[in-house]
């Protein structure tokens, strides 16, 4: 099985590589791609050593020919930073001149991401349907994940969104219960980033509330979100929620302060240092700090079952609704839990949400619509549209300051806006 990875020259790529060094016996060739040659080589000659390392037979190569790196290709990993880190600080900053919360993937700093993403994402969609395998899928790793998958299916690719969410909460909760993570199967709904553990299941039995009992103090501090809430809902929200719960401790808390970004950039240029070491061979330690814990398992799962290797695990991807939340239409790309196999995923079933809940997915949801439609035809207007209808903005003079500032700092990327 081939493996191309689009955005292959990442710091975070070793990750991934481990993970298929470890767990992906069928690969035969991993490789990555990416335009920036001398990052790529130093990325790329790490993962071959991270390989060597494991006694894995298949090969690593690079390229930063993106038709020559996709072609024949089983499936495409696509993990995209359009701007790089800079852009990111960028999203994280200009927000918060406006007393709205500076993240990359929520609120406005999330739409200048899909802005500046979605067109590139296509463009490369379109060149793996022209030279991958016929049937490859793209699994997508690019933030906004939900967007960006409803932008991929929408164009008729065969793709699924991945996040580490789900699988982080797993891991966690199978820690505390002392079993196999893959014994839990998590009841995981929501919108990208804007989800919900609704029940951790083992062996048949929902684990959840004794967890809740037992360990709500501990979970309340890794999503920071007050106990409180989370013994209310009965539920535990991703810690993407904590910006919706308590929005404006985060604004205040951001002001004056390095965003996630900046350490994130530093964190880099450590780690780009470290793999340059031709004895370096195993991923290290302060790749952790990079973020994106567990993607390595959870794409290589993935992979696994699409391809009709392991057809009885559980993910939690990024799907079309197909009336899975009854309150969203059909084309809605939700995040839930599901089977896969040759034909794709298969969510499993979805009790009914609470009030709250489902309020808050189809609120976040109707600005996901118009995100899009901003990303595909451009325009103020749409931009403005979209601030204005995100749960976190809402005001017609915070969206307006934000638009004009989103657009003077992404003109670089947003051929339409110069």
């Amino acid at each position: 099985m081939k493996i191309a990875v689009v955005g292959g020259g990442s710091t975070y790529t070793p990750e991934l590589v481990d993970g298929f060094a470890r767990l992906g016996s069928a690969v035969s060739e991993l490789v990555l791609i990416d335009p920036a040659a001398e990052r790529l080589e130093i990325v790329g000659s790490f993962a071959a050593r991270i390989f060597r390392h494991y006694g894995h037979p298949g090969t690593v190569t690079w390229t930063s020919d993106l038709d020559a790196g996709v072609t024949d290709a089983d499936a495409v990993v696509v993990q995209l930073r359009v701007g790089g880190q800079r852009a990111r600080i960028t999203d994280e900053t200009f927000p918060l001149e406006c007393g709205c919360v500076g993240q990359e993937t929520t609120g406005a700093g999330g739409l200048a991401k899909a802005l500046r993403t979605v067109p590139v994402i296509l463009d490369v969609a379109d060149r793996v349907r022209l030279r991958a395998k016929p049937g490859a899928w793209i699994v997508d790793f690019t933030n906004p994940v939900g967007i960006v998958t409803r932008a991929l299916l929408d164009a008729g690719h065969r793709a699924v969104g991945l996040c580490n969410v789900a699988i982080g909460f797993q891991r966690r909760f199978a820690g505390y219960l002392g079993v196999d993570p893959a014994a839990v199967v998590l009841d995981h709904v929501g919108l990208n980033h804007l989800t919900w553990e609704r029940a951790a299941v083992v062996d048949g039995v929902d684990r959840l509330p004794g967890l809740l009992g037992d360990h709500i103090s501990e979970i309340s501090e890794e999503v920071d979100i007050p106990a409180s809430i989370i013994g209310m809902l009965g539920a535990v929200p991703s810690y993407y929620l904590s910006y919706f719960y308590k929005h404006d401790a985060h604004v205040r808390q951001s002001i004056g302060s390095a965003t996630r970004g900046q350490r994130v950039a530093e964190i880099e240029a450590i780690l780009l240092d470290l793999y340059r070491d031709v004895t370096l061979t195993e991923k290290p330690a302060l790749l952790g700090e990079r973020g994106g814990a567990y993607y390595s398992e959870a794409a290589v799962g993935l992979i696994a079952s699409l391809s009709g290797l392991d057809d009885t695990s559980v993910h939690s991807v990024n799907v079309r609704n197909n009336g899975v939340l009854p309150f969203l239409p059909d084309a809605a790309v939700i995040e839930v839990s599901a089977r896969a196999g040759l034909n794709g995923p298969a969510p499993l079933p979805v009790t009914a949400l609470p009030p709250d809940l489902a309020a808050l997915i189809t609120h976040t949801w109707g600005y996901e619509e118009l995100a899009l439609d901003a990303a595909l035809r451009g325009g103020r207007d749409r931009v403005y549209r979209a601030l204005l209808a995100h749960p976190l903005i809402g005001q017609h003079e915070q969206a307006e300051a934000l638009t004009d500032r989103l657009l003077a700092a992404g003109r670089e990327h947003l051929a339409w806006a110069r």
